[in-house]
């Protein structure tokens, strides 16, 4: 009865989702897009193919950990020579891959060809915008090709704005694959790897957090996806790919009128676009592509229809793979005889644009449901909204609209109630606390003002200090501008100096030109760099120049920063340290005096704040990696008065209210304390220190 079933694997170790070479493999969406780039050089060496792999581009939620994943597969990625350097930034990331596709055609290559991987958070495909234009108008190589992948977090979870790389993909000649799950990102990975070199195109990959984040069982094999290649597109000037010489116009040209037809010709061979459900007589049709797809069958799901429901209610169902170009042909195969077209899409109407301007003009086309309920998104007299322009699309959302079209067409049909079941969890009441800073962090100190003035935010956990100090803290610009916005506002106000926060990760990413600016302006404003050594809010990563905070300091001096200091935690480590001239190293406790003390500089100056991330400091200490102080701070409950100063000296989510019968007291959770002790410098008696001892 409990018999193995015949080739079932009755172990698998972490390895598996990388190396055993046919099957069902569980992994998450970020690993599956490590198994693309070795799925690629195994399928390249069974052809007989002698080709590498570059893969580049800066992290970035919802790929805040794809480097993370490479660089822990490291050993096997070399095994297949494939060679991952995580970027500075992602328009140098993006430029490095550019450079790989001329490898082929260049003397002393030893491949025949290296495909590239370049990802980066939405906010970097807009930064990259030139870079990405200039290297799709060159194109890619025959056994070459680029996959770019754009980590959209579409309900801005983890972001400063709301992110949608569509239309940036767009704007520079890029086709957009829109995967819908875990299986999906490695098939379309795979997919867009064809169709770059077939085509010469960067083939943009939209990557959301539902996907991405998730996980599933993935079938892999040598020849899965099965790839077909049409033939060549003959072109005037000697094909679609890549040359050393070139110029502006024949790249336009090439890209417009032959690359992006080459792409949309590879995506009618392979089928990235599917009709799923296809009843002989319908007339209402269903379009949708990525994590919408998905929203959309579970709406379905809750209204009741399943495949056979739906061919016997009349509903046409058309899945896209590849959103942008649109193929013109399967929109109109799939209008054909249908009443109402439904268009279900997050953000921007990029599909829904592409089936009006295909339909125009056609005899009895079906009326269109999408933004709006059969009207242009900008017509002045516009129907009710259906899918916002905003926001994320949820099941529920899907669900009444569906309901609403089939209920006007289908006047009798039975359909389930979609909030059944759901009131519990809609009715409950939301999260209520604001976002804070670890137990321990640097920037819970780093970020403080001082009364009387002001400070400008910085991106990442800098930006929290938006809203743990919202009256002194505000305005938070993009990276790598942090402080230029006082540039516009200083020569028009009488405010005679501002603070701005800086992070290394920053720094070293495009933050030093903002500083470049402010000194070139000579504005009165102090940069608090934080020095915490690691990319904290993305996932721990290290920072990639490594600069130490003196590495730091003599940069900025020879930029012709006269002013700064170094504020840490730890003072005796720099003890004969060469430091720039004039430069002191001040105690964290003194912060608050040296910010008085910069605040009255006419130009610009420089705090560096140099303390570890408290929560990379503490994986480090499980791993044996960080030295661990053998001591603990508790609170005195039957001293303690409740006065919540160690809270205010801290800001330490490790305090913790404890209720007794004289009170309100405090006490510290030793399971989240980070070892960090500034709690100890609150004005009070209740505080005990223990050396030696364990928990």
């Amino acid at each position: 009865m409990n018999a193995p079933v015949a080739g079932q694997r009755l172990s698998m170790t972490l390895d598996d989702r990388y190396r055993v070479p046919e099957g069902w493999l569980y992994m998450t969406g970020t690993q599956a897009l490590v198994r693309l780039p070795i799925q690629q050089r195994l399928r390249d060496a069974a052809a007989g193919l002698n080709t590498g792999a570059y893969i580049s581009g800066y992290r970035g939620s919802p790929l805040g950990r794809y480097d993370l994943e490479l660089w822990a597969a490291g050993p096997l990625l070399k095994e297949h020579n494939i060679v991952f350097r995580s970027g500075l930034n992602e328009d140098l990331a993006a430029t490095a891959i550019w450079g790989a596709q001329y490898v082929g055609s260049l003397p002393g290559a030893k491949v025949q060809g290296v495909f590239g991987i370049w990802y980066g958070k939405g906010p970097g495909v807009d930064r990259s915008g030139d870079a990405l234009r200039h290297a799709n108008m060159s194109g890619t190589s025959p056994l070459g090709g680029v996959v770019a992948l754009a980590g959209d977090d579409h309900g801005v979870k983890s972001s400063t704005v709301a992110n949608f790389s569509d239309q940036m993909f767009i704007a520079v000649g890029m086709p957009v694959l829109y995967p819908s799950n875990t299986q999906e990102l490695l098939d379309y990975g795979l997919h867009g790897i064809a169709m770059s070199r077939h085509s010469g195109c960067w083939v943009g990959m939209k990557v959301v957090t539902d996907v991405v984040e998730g996980g599933g069982s993935v079938y892999v094999a040598p020849d899965a996806p099965a790839i077909v290649v049409p033939e060549a597109v003959p072109t005037a000037d000697g094909g679609v790919h890549i040359r050393a010489i070139d110029a502006g116009i024949p790249q336009e040209d090439r890209l417009y009128h032959h690359k992006l037809y080459a792409a949309l010709a590879y995506c009618r061979a392979n089928g990235l676009n599917r009709i799923t459900v296809d009843p002989a007589q319908a007339r209402i049709g269903i379009v949708s592509a990525g994590k919408a797809w998905q929203d959309t069958l579970q709406a379905m799901t809750g209204l009741g229809i399943d495949e056979a429901q739906a061919d016997a209610l009349g509903i046409r169902m058309l899945k896209i793979g590849m959103t942008w170009p649109l193929d013109p042909e399967i929109v109109r195969q799939f209008a054909r005889g249908l009443d109402t077209l439904v268009v279900v899409e997050e953000k921007r109407p990029v599909l829904e644009d592409q089936v009006r301007a295909i339909l125009y003009g056609t005899a009895n086309a079906p009326r269109i449901v999408g933004k709006f309920d059969g009207s242009y998104a900008f017509d002045a007299q516009r129907g009710a909204m259906m899918f916002p322009n905003a926001g994320e699309v949820s099941p529920a959302m899907v669900a009444s609209v569906l309901m609403q079209v089939l209920r006007e067409k289908l006047p009798g049909c039975a359909l389930a109630d979609p909030a059944a079941g759901t009131q519990v969890i809609a009715g409950a009441p939301g999260a209520v606390r604001v976002p804070g800073f670890c137990s321990g962090c640097p920037h819970n100190r780093s970020t403080r003002v001082i009364e009387g003035s002001r400070a400008l935010a910085g991106i990442g956990c800098h930006g929290m200090a938006m809203l743990t100090n919202p009256a002194q803290t505000t305005t938070i610009s993009h990276m790598g501008a942090e402080g230029v916005i006082w540039l516009g506002q200083q020569p028009f106000t009488d405010e005679k100096h501002v603070f701005a926060n800086l992070g290394d990760g920053t720094y070293t990413h495009s933050g030093f030109l903002a500083m470049r600016q402010a000194v070139a302006a000579h504005v009165p404003i102090t940069y608090k760099i934080l020095v915490n050594g690691f990319v904290s809010m993305t996932g721990g990563q290290p920072v990639e120049s490594g600069l130490t905070a003196p590495q730091i300091l003599h940069e900025l001096a020879a930029e012709g920063v006269r002013k700064m200091a170094l504020v840490t935690d730890d003072p005796e480590k720099y003890a004969g340290v060469a430091m720039p001239a004039g430069v002191p190293v001040r105690h964290r406790s003194e912060l608050e005096a040296v910010q008085h003390e910069f605040r009255d500089y006419p130009d610009v100056s420089v705090i560096v704040y140099e303390q570890p991330c408290a929560t990379e400091r503490r994986r480090l200490r499980k791993r044996g990696k960080w030295e661990d102080p053998s001591k603990r701070s508790f609170i005195n409950a039957a001293v303690c008065e409740g006065c919540g100063d160690c809270g205010k000296v801290s800001n330490c989510m490790s305090i913790e209210p404890l209720e007794t019968e004289f009170g309100r007291k405090r006490r510290i959770n030793q399971s989240t304390c980070n070892k960090d002790f500034s709690c100890t410098e609150g004005f009070c008696p209740s505080f005990v220190t223990v050396h030696g001892g364990t928990l």
